[in-house]
């Protein structure tokens, strides 16, 4: 099996200088909210708009995105809702793959994002004309792309695939005897690679995130909560998720949080799902993994610094103004319709079986 083809990422540098930088909303006055909360509502009704929240967003945004008939819910069923919803204006509160996602799959509907500075160090960290130039060289490889992607990734790839579904897929086009050309998470890639067996050369990327997970201090928590259960996104470092009992997407860590008899969690992504796994599961206690900016300088503090942008208030202005609206070129829409497509038609196979 070919070993992983190491990718300089020139990028790397200005992406962790803009996590770091990256403007945080203002605390708000329980009466600024209330305000705030009452005028998106009249928007949302007089614009025929609807919200699709990511899970990883401030806990305001997800009460507001559920109380006024939204969604909130990993990236792909951000789309998939927004497509079957009626409002004729998706407002998308998370991060720029996930507009340009809705964008693909919803090109008769308005996008648009509280801020379309909100952006991804996968996607940032994965430039187009860098990608395609990896592509050119691995001419007979099948080309799988993770969805925090830009539209111009997606349009050079094979397949688009989510951490829920990778696996499946990666393994169906390894049964068939394909060979792979992953890109951009590396420590999700290895762990599809790991389980798969797939015959796999990756890009070398990674989230300013998940990355920060310190295995070691891990280890001292579990030591310190014997009969927790720890829950990892894996997009996490090897070391870390060889510590997990459950290692999944978003969706299926919430649904580990419900489901299993534990009353503790230990868990290794975004702290932004602690919202919605708190509102399913309130009688149970979830513990932060430990991350770099414990005890140092913090790129992420395990919140994902570009969700964050995202507020009650640039929400209420875009609305107001119809501003910050998604664009694609629709070459480059139509290019990146065909990957995407592609997992949806399988992901809805798999559910017939």
């Amino acid at each position: 099996m070919q070993m992983p083809v190491p990718i300089p990422v020139a990028l790397e540098p200005a992406i962790l200088e803009k996590a770091a930088c990256a403007p945080h909303p203002a605390a708000l006055s329980p009466q600024r909210k209330a305000e705030l909360v009452a005028r998106i509502k009249q928007l949302l009704v007089e614009k025929d708009a609807v919200l699709v929240a990511h899970y990883y967003t401030d806990a305001d945004l997800q009460q507001l995105t559920e109380e006024t008939g939204g969604k909130v819910a990993d990236s792909l069923e951000m789309a998939r809702f927004g497509h079957a919803h009626p409002a004729r204006t998706l407002v998308v509160i998370g991060v720029r793959f996930m507009g340009e996602t809705a964008k693909i799959l919803n090109p008769e509907k308005r996008v648009l994002m509280p801020d379309l500075e909100a952006n991804c160090s996968l996607d940032l960290g994965c430039p187009a004309d860098e990608f395609n130039d990896f592509c050119d060289q691995h001419p007979d490889r099948t080309v799988v792309v993770y969805t925090n992607t830009s539209a111009e990734v997606k349009a050079r790839a094979d397949w688009v695939v989510t951490s829920g579904i990778a696996l499946d897929i990666v393994r169906h086009l390894h049964e068939k005897g394909e060979k792979i050309l992953w890109a951009p998470d590396k420590h999700l890639g290895r762990y599809v690679q790991r389980e798969t067996g797939a015959d796999m050369i990756r890009w070398e990327g990674s989230c300013v995130v998940h990355d920060a997970f310190r295995t070691d201090a891990l280890a001292e928590l579990k030591k310190k909560y014997p009969e927790a259960k720890v829950l990892v996104h894996p997009e996490s470092p090897e070391s870390v998720i060889d510590l997990a009992d459950v290692v999944g997407s978003t969706t299926t860590l919430i649904q580990a949080v419900q489901s299993m008899d534990a009353k503790t969690f230990i868990v290794a992504t975004d702290n932004g799902i602690f919202y919605k796994m708190r509102s399913l599961a309130p009688d149970k206690m979830l513990l932060e993994a430990p991350n770099r900016g414990i005890g140092g300088s913090c790129e992420s503090c395990a919140h994902c610094p570009w969700m964050a942008m995202n507020s009650l208030e640039n929400l209420a202005e875009v609305l107001q103004a119809g501003r910050n609206e998604i664009t694609l070129d629709e070459g480059i829409r139509r290019k990146a319709l065909v990957s995407t497509q592609r997992m949806l038609e399988f992901a809805a196979g798999r559910k017939g079986k």
